[in-house]
């Protein structure tokens, strides 16, 4: 309950940034365009306070309407005694401007397959994170995309995230505040609220 409440305050602040000058006099179909044809590497600057003592760090990157995330989740804010490694590809959409949220638009992004590693050897651990049933072995990837595990559903049940996307004049990304149960299967479930941005890495 904690955890959803400090969300929630997290979204009212966030949004009361959106309104500054950052997003400020933005063109729709430029910033579609520019967030059709994203390149690079964004990531999390510092690894972000989830709640309950535990921290997670997402890294994506983008090529030619392609996208990958790579998402830590650990109990240090140094990701030092990392939990798991959740792991995705597969392509995305830009559909059209949210109707709620200034300069930010609907996107579709597809998960192709769907890959977790168990990065904790303590048993109790890995049960209290819902991956005690997955057949995982630490520091072993295994591919969840038939079967699911924990909160990810096998990839014939949902392939799909209905996402916010957002770009600011300062280049930072940023996507949707996602839901404690983790669906976004479909468009109802779309976030309401943008969450904290990632930031585009030098080459």
């Amino acid at each position: 309950m904690k955890t959803n409440l400090r969300l929630a305050i997290r979204g009212i602040l966030f949004m009361l940034v959106l309104s500054g000058s950052a997003f400020a006099q933005t063109n729709s179909q430029p910033l579609k365009h520019k967030l059709e044809t994203l390149h690079g590497t964004y990531s999390d600057q510092i690894a972000v306070d989830w709640g309950r003592g535990t921290y997670g760090k997402s890294v994506f990157t983008f090529n030619n309407g392609h996208w990958t995330l790579h998402f830590t989740l650990a109990l240090d804010s140094l990701l030092k005694n990392p939990v798991f490694v959740f792991r995705t590809v597969g392509f995305y959409k830009v559909i059209e401007p949210n109707s709620s949220l200034p300069n930010t638009f609907n996107a579709i992004f597809y998960e192709d397959k769907k890959w977790v590693t168990l990065k904790t050897s303590d048993p109790k651990l890995a049960e209290a994170f819902g991956l005690s049933s997955c057949g995982l072995l630490p520091n072993i990837e295994k591919d969840i995309s038939e079967t699911g595990c924990s909160l990810w559903k096998p990839v014939k049940a949902c392939n799909e995230d209905h996402d916010l996307l957002s770009l600011d004049s300062e280049g930072r990304l940023y996507f949707g505040l996602r839901p404690p149960d983790n669906d976004m299967c479909t468009p109802e479930k779309r976030p309401k609220t943008l969450y904290l941005p990632v930031i585009k890495q030098k080459n």
